[in-house]
């Protein structure tokens, strides 16, 4: 049975997962953790005023967020010590015009969203939530604000087909995405008999109920009961960003308590962990006190789809915060190029565990285990971005805190996924290690990891901000 001091930690994880059913969600649950640390918001579109001994945070498109701790012994020029993961799962995102009626049926238009196990969406009780769009006044008057919304109860399902209609489904089920995935919200019948009925004004004419909209894109319903959750008029939602999600929460299960089951696992469980590491690593008054870099933590959106966005990896986001920071205290535009040479970063992202019903999956020699601490990831053609030096670092970091570690290689005749680690060296020059902790039934609905590997990996992020600079400053490489 897993420790105290690792359910700890595991049961925050799962507080973490269960206020993130969104990528919004996750940068707003993050912020508000970073707040109570003592982190001071700053904003992109502002002057920053940044001080050696201070910790700031911003955000862009409220789907990536960048923290950021800088030591007391900081100068422009010196590294900065990273990890990045995401923010983002593989999901169904509602489409622009969501509104299908089928066969007495009101059902939900979505698209895929990365490359999910969409099997498994099937016959689960799902919800929807995301961020609107609000209009807040009249006329003129009139403002916009950005607000997050998350509906609690279970509002739609998509239902398999009977066997009785298709005998040879357990032959194989090859899910057509663009017809079989629409989630059912209610039948036309009761839709139509719980219109809210308008009464008419002086003038005789109809009064326009509150919860109606003239919205021809989304159900009416559907828009009610989100104007419902938002506190606002249907028709003051101007537009949204929402998906589906699951509404059964987060649990740390198993016979022994042993195992975290959740969605999202791949990858809010690195985002958590890199940000408590974060948090916690800049705790004290005396924790920056000999530091000479700038600790860091970037988590960004849309890894799950290639990361070619204004706020994903490929985007400038995290070169404008190092250019930023470094310029604040010098304007040598030369220092920033060695800022570069002298940072690392630690890409992380959830790793395969070894399946034990399909062991052949996985290299003979390269099989990560549930329990067995994070996984370096390696691969010759660079589909990971670490080397002999990144490995090594992150590897005698473990050893010297007695904390288990582990390596994968993807075999020969398989092809080999990827992460922001590759994006973000090539992009910027910085030495980089791609890690993740082991988990099961990855971009399923329902993921699984373990407890234990959740503190393995808080804990090895933990020492890798505060070690990092005395261990680097003995390897010798480019001399």
């Amino acid at each position: 049975m897993a420790k105290d001091s690792e359910i700890s930690v595991a049961g925050d994880l799962i507080d973490f997962l269960n206020a993130s059913p969104t990528a919004f969600h996750a940068v707003d649950e993050a912020k508000k953790r970073l707040k109570v640390a003592g982190y001071e918001q700053i904003y992109e579109k502002g002057d920053w005023n940044l001080q050696p001994g201070n910790k700031y945070f911003f955000t862009r498109n409220y789907s990536t967020i960048v923290a950021f701790a800088i030591g007391k012994k900081y100068v422009a020029g010196n590294g900065f010590h990273i990890v990045g993961a995401h923010t983002d799962s593989p999901c169904l995102k509602l489409k622009p015009v969501s509104k299908v009626s089928k066969a007495g049926y009101l059902e939900v238009g979505v698209q895929t969203y990365g490359g999910g196990l969409w099997h498994t969406w099937f016959d689960r009780d799902l919800t929807i939530a995301g961020r609107m769009i609000i209009k807040e006044g009249k006329g003129t008057s009139a403002s916009y604000s950005h607000r997050l919304v998350r509906i609690t109860e279970p509002i739609m399902r998509i239902p398999t087909l009977a066997i009785h209609l298709d005998r040879g489904v357990n032959d194989g089920f090859k899910v057509n995405t663009q017809t079989h995935l629409a989630p059912v919200l209610a039948t036309s019948v009761k839709a139509e008999l719980n219109k809210v009925v308008t009464e008419n004004g002086p003038d005789g004419k109809p009064i326009e109920s509150p919860n109606t909209s003239s919205n021809q894109k989304h159900h009416s319903l559907l828009l009610q009961l989100l104007a419902a959750r938002a506190g606002c008029k249907a028709d003051d939602i101007c537009d949204f960003e929402l998906q589906a999600c699951d509404t059964q929460p987060s649990i740390i299960a198993g016979a022994m308590k042993e195992f975290v089951f959740s969605g999202r696992l791949d990858n809010l469980c690195m985002s958590f962990c890199s940000l408590k590491a974060l948090i916690d690593a800049t705790g004290s008054d005396k924790s920056l006190e000999d530091e000479s870099g700038v600790r860091m933590v970037a988590l960004f959106d849309h890894e799950e789809v290639g990361s070619s966005s204004a706020q994903g990896a490929g985007s400038p986001v995290m070169f404008d915060a190092l250019s930023r920071i470094t310029n604040f205290f010098s304007s040598d535009a030369q220092l920033l190029e060695k800022a570069m040479q002298r940072s690392f970063l630690v890409s992380a992202d959830m790793a395969h565990a070894l399946h034990p019903n399909y062991m052949d999956k996985h290299e003979e020699n390269h099989q990560p285990k549930l329990h067995g601490g994070l996984v370096i990831k390696h691969n010759a053609n660079q589909r990971y971005a670490t080397n002999a030096v990144t490995a090594f670092i992150f590897r005698e970091i473990a050893t010297n805190h007695n904390l288990p570690v582990q390596d994968f290689v993807v075999r020969n005749d398989m092809p080999c996924g990827s992460t922001i680690g590759p994006i973000l060296a090539s992009g910027t020059g910085i030495r980089t290690v791609d890690i993740g902790a082991p988990q099961l039934s990855m971009h399923s609905i329902r993921e699984m990891c373990a407890v234990d590997d959740v503190n393995h990996s808080y804990k090895h992020l933990k020492a890798f901000y505060e070690d990092f600079t005395c261990l680097d400053a003995k390897i010798a490489v480019d001399v």
